[in-house]
């Protein structure tokens, strides 16, 4: 188990807990605990509804060509954003810190 913060719309952090072991992405773990993240596609990066940004300093493996392609099509856009459908949740990502972007 590894834990996670999001902070959600309104500026107000939650701290979750999720499984490495079942494969999961950040925007499921958000989807289980009752975070406003669509997730529209159902994690195939075709969407952005689970657009967020990294707030802390963890190494995650680079965006895919389809993670940045619909990136430039997502609103409110950042350096640090990411699809959270395309961050699977491993030992590494421990004490990962995001924010939910805005609608």
């Amino acid at each position: 188990m590894i834990n996670l913060t999001v902070v959600d719309r309104e500026g107000k952090p939650h701290e979750l807990e999720g499984p490495t072991f079942m494969d999961l992405n950040v925007m499921e773990l958000c989807k289980a605990y009752g975070l406003p993240v669509e997730g529209t596609c159902g994690g195939m990066a075709l969407c952005a509804s689970c657009h967020l940004y990294i707030l802390s300093n963890h190494g995650l493996s680079p965006a895919s060509n389809d993670e940045e392609n619909m990136l430039d099509q997502a609103f409110f856009v950042q350096p640090n954003s990411r699809l959270g459908c395309q961050i699977h949740l491993h030992t590494g990502l421990d004490g990962l810190v995001v924010q939910l972007a805005k609608e």
